[in-house]
């Protein structure tokens, strides 16, 4: 996935919201922490410079060990056949219920929980993007 974009592109959604290295960055730190993940993705159309997708992600959630099926809605901005622009919706209540169990239940609507879990994706990701910077 990190190859599909330009070197400045977005990303949005629920969790994220990242420019440039961040984004391939992202793809590969949730790749190598589900190591169950299957995706797949239909109803993708290009028209021009702007395109969408669906698609489906199944994996295991890190943090709690529960078991994940996300079901995403992809818009897309192409520049020179790469991605410049993405922005992905998911129904981030589901989505907490099921990698969150009881407290995704009661606090997965509230902005508290949507903040916090933003804010612990972003700590994991920077985390991630100093590892990829130490040498070997």
């Amino acid at each position: 996935m990190a190859a599909c974009y330009c070197p400045d592109a977005t990303f949005a959604d629920p969790v994220f919201d990242l420019r440039g290295a961040e984004v391939g960055a992202m793809w590969r730190m949730l790749c190598a922490r589900a190591g169950d993940l299957r995706v797949e993705a239909s109803g993708l159309v290009v028209d021009g410079d702007e395109g969408r997708a669906d698609w489906q992600a199944w994996y295991t959630f890190s943090a709690t060990g529960r078991r994940v099926h996300n079901i995403v809605h992809s818009r897309f901005r192409l520049v020179d056949g790469l991605i410049a622009a993405q922005t992905d919706a998911f129904d981030f209540w589901r989505w907490s219920r099921q990698a969150l169990g009881p407290l995704g239940v009661a606090l997965g609507w509230t902005p508290f929980l949507r903040r916090k879990v933003r804010h612990d994706a972003r700590l994991a990701l920077d985390r991630f993007l100093a590892s990829e910077r130490k040498p070997a």
